[in-house]
């Protein structure tokens, strides 16, 4: 198998990932290690371990790693194993997947697969693979303020804090949204695979991260208050069901007509807004133990 991780991850996390690593080779599962050197080289590895031959290549990182190297293998038969090193690791509370180091190992030995189907936002330079969610307005304003040595130091902290600096400092434009052709507006929205956000809190119950479709949540009201009460809402799994909040089925999202609004995908700053989200062309089969 093929890992590929980012070699600017925290010393603890590394420590884990060589943990895992100590365990496979112990057990005689042959690896090797691939490391990131700029944005999007998780992608490029990816595709040359597939033409490689590689049956598996495992994403040792957060959730913006594992949809760069899912973006590698959309389309092809080889499997995406997960090391979960990141701030948040989403998906793998979504998908259930463990975190202790030989339970890690164990997994990715055993190679048990489920689906995973990725979204794409589509956007005018290049398209952006995701597999948990993208976020519009209030929410890329969040990521895109956080500065990257408060994340390190603090941990998911960070976006407590970052979400109240924003919740002052952003000034929440309106936003057009167009579900499988119904116009919406909102002051921010998450298109989301996943039930969850931001780590184990609940956001959209009826997503399924293995299918094609998303679920639209739509945050319909702006300012500070709202912002507020929707991050207190979250640790409380009620947020789903808070006034102001709808949530949305949906194949296929445009956002026409918008001025300058910021994005995330996954935990990433997007360059610019995307003009749609759609879903990726086939699953990708999901190492889950």
């Amino acid at each position: 198998m093929l890992i590929i991780f980012n070699p600017f991850a925290g010393r603890r996390r590394v420590a884990l990932l060589w943990r895992v690593l100590d365990l496979l080779m112990s057990n005689g599962v042959k690896v090797e290690v691939a490391e990131t050197e700029h944005a999007g080289h998780a992608t490029e590895l990816a595709r040359e371990a597939v033409r490689d031959g590689y049956s598996m290549v495992v994403a040792a990182g957060g959730d913006g790693t594992i949809a760069e190297v899912a973006n590698g293998l959309i389309g092809t038969g080889t499997a995406l194993g997960v090391i979960p090193l990141g701030t948040a690791n989403v998906l793998a509370k979504e998908y259930g997947l463990p975190t202790s180091p030989r339970a890690v190992a164990n997994m990715l030995a055993y190679r048990r697969t489920r689906p995973l189907w990725p979204g794409i936002a589509k956007l005018p330079r290049e398209d952006h693979v995701f597999v948990q969610m993208a976020g519009l307005g209030f929410d890329g304003a969040v990521v895109h303020g956080l500065p990257p040595l408060l994340k390190r130091l603090v941990g998911k902290g960070a976006y407590v804090w970052q979400s109240m600096w924003e919740s002052v400092a952003y000034n929440f434009p309106s936003l057009r949204v167009v579900v499988d052709g119904e116009p919406h507006e909102a002051a921010s929205v998450v298109v989301s695979k996943g039930r969850l956000y931001g780590g184990p809190y609940l956001l959209a119950p009826e997503a399924k991260p293995g299918a094609p479709g998303f679920q639209v949540v739509l945050f319909e009201r702006p300012g500070t208050l709202p912002a507020l009460l929707s991050g207190a809402a979250l640790p409380l799994g009620v947020l789903p069901r808070c006034p102001g909040v709808r949530i949305l089925p949906a194949s296929h999202v445009e956002f026409p007509g918008n001025g300058p609004i910021w994005a995330q995908c996954d935990g990433d700053a997007l360059e610019g807004l995307p003009f749609a989200v759609t879903n990726a062309p086939a699953p990708i089969s999901l190492i889950t133990g």
